[in-house]
This record gives structure tokens, sequence and C-alpha cells, in this order.
């Protein structure tokens, strides 16, 4: 529950360290509000696993996630942060399409790998608003050989943060927004980026934003348990190194990728205030599972029936 204390009555070093926290949750919260599967979210540590079984085929994905970010003050004085973080997914592809793929092909489509590393600086320019910058670099790829150009994919990007979450206000609030950009085939232009959160009663809080949304509402006092409703996005994007050749169309088989919009449930233990558990059940309205060439012209379509989605966890949060 929220309490309203005049801040005159907290002593200077608590409210000092207070605003060092909030500051040390933007900077997180900038590093992973890149429009992602990844974002919205303030993580040190998380290990993950997710589960897709297609609709109508024999076709599958399994994903594996691991991440960390560590926060570095370079200016408590002036609560700035250098943030690294790292990433790594390898996603397997249960693709069982051998009427269409040769053997070498579908060698070639069992697994796609991303490996990322990306440095952002964070600074507070009021009580409330902080800017961010970010840049870094992945490797998206199936890495069946050594790394070509084609593998790797560099981003940027820039985000304005007023965060009043942990403030002494009825409503507490935070406001991100910013611009993306990434060399990711195809896309040649900087992607938005806005999120709102807020918790309007004690037990409840929602968030509006890419790439997800939802609505929380914590089962006991003491905030242990959690469930919610959510709108996401969830996508990948991996390299074909050896470029494929597809029976009945002139487009190369140059990458494969997944888009799905979801809406499902999910649930939260905490462990601690910082340690959880968490699983969600969801169903995709909109599902793409396609090769294509770099310009974004479909090779071959693998799959888009909607199709059920399931993901869990544990992670690590400021």
């Amino acid at each position: 529950m929220t309490h309203n204390v005049p801040s005159n009555n907290i002593p200077l070093s608590f409210r000092w360290r207070k605003n060092l926290g909030i500051s040390f949750v933007a900077a997180l919260f900038f590093l992973l509000a890149v429009p992602s599967a990844s974002g919205q979210t303030t993580d040190i540590a998380r290990l993950e696993y997710l589960y897709i079984p297609f609709s109508k085929s024999d076709n599958d994905i399994a994903r594996y996630r691991a991440l960390l970010q560590l926060p570095i003050p370079v200016g408590a004085a002036k609560e700035e942060y250098l943030v690294i973080g790292l990433q790594y997914r390898y996603v397997e592809l249960g693709i069982e399409d051998d009427e269409i793929f040769t053997a070498s092909q579908l060698e070639q489509l069992q697994s796609v790998q991303r490996i990322e590393a990306y440095l952002g600086y964070v600074f507070k320019v009021n009580d409330n608003w902080r800017i961010g910058v970010r840049g870094g670099a992945r490797i998206n790829s199936n890495l069946v050989g050594s790394l070509v150009g084609d593998d790797i994919i560099y981003e940027t990007a820039v985000y304005a943060i007023n965060d009043r979450k942990n403030a002494d206000i009825p409503k507490p609030y935070r406001l991100i927004f910013g611009l993306n950009y990434s060399t990711t085939p195809g896309r040649s232009f900087p992607l938005p980026m806005i999120n709102y959160f807020r918790q309007f009663h004690p037990d409840w809080t929602y968030t509006i934003g890419v790439p997800k949304s939802n609505i929380r509402r914590y089962l006991n006092r003491s905030h242990k348990d959690a469930i919610q409703a959510f709108g996401t996005l969830d996508n990948f994007f991996g390299n074909i190194q050896n470029n494929l050749v597809i029976p009945g169309t002139t487009v190369k088989g140059e990458n494969v990728s997944m888009t799905n919009v979801l809406f499902g449930i999910g649930y939260e233990h905490f462990f601690t205030d910082h340690l959880l558990f968490y699983t969600y059940a969801a169903h995709s309205v909109h599902n793409e599972f396609r090769i294509r060439d770099n310009e974004r012209e479909t090779a071959y379509v693998i799959n888009d029936d909607n199709t059920f989605y399931f993901r869990g966890g544990i992670k690590f949060r400021f």
C-alpha cells in the first residue's frame, strides 16, 4: 500500500538512498525497454523457457533464454549509470516439413541463436526525468558455419524516463518513450516506443505499451502472489548462413523469423521482494512463422495458424 509521507519529515540520508534507488531502477528499465519480447522489466538476471506447439502441424518451437545486467554508478551525486548487458537465446526449431526441405536444409533449420551485448548510459535531468542512450550488437544466426556479415545486427536507442513508481503519491506511475533503430534486414527506419505503468489501487496495477500490456491483481496483502491478464508481442529472427532454394519460388530463403501477437493469463510468486517465479499461458491472434529474403519477401510460410503459447522462468529484479 502506498503511504503519503511529507518529504520534510524524512531524513536526508534516507531520501538520498531512495532517490538513488529510483535512478537505479530507471537505469535497468531503460536498458530493457527496447521494443522486443525482452522489454518492460527491471531484471538483473533471468532464466526462461518457452514452448509453442503449432496448430495443424507437427512443427514446434522451444526457446531457452538467459539474461544478465550490471548497472554501474559513475556519478552518485548526479545519479548517472553505465549499464552492461549480456543476453543469450537458443531457439530450437522443430520443423518437420520434409516434403518441402531436403535433409540438409532441415539440418540448417534446426536452431537459431541470439548472442547480445550492449552498453547504456542513463543520467538525471531533474527530480523526475532521466535520459538514456544505448548501443549494442547481437548475433542472430543459425550458426552452421563461421560468422558472416549478415549474422550481426547493430542497435541504438534513446529514451526519456519519468519514473514516479516508488514516489509517495496516491497512484505511482512510470512513463517511458523513445526511439529504437536496428540494422535488421528490411527495417530501415527507427521504431517508436512508449510504455506507461500505473498503480491505481494498493492491489492493482496496469501497463500499456509495446511489447506487453497487462493488468495485474495481487492476491494477498503481502503481495507474494499475483495474477495478470496480458497482451504481448513475441518474436525472433535469425540469419540463414547458407541461403535456401525453396521449390516453387524465386525468393531466396535468407532468414527465418516468427512474430506472434498473443493474449493470455499469467501467475507470479515472489520468494522475496526481488526473486520470483512466473508462468504464462496464451493463445495467438496473429502468427507468422516463415522464411524470407532480406527485403522481407516471403519464400515459405512454415506456420500461420493461431496456436497456444507457454512461457515460464525465474528472475531476480531490483
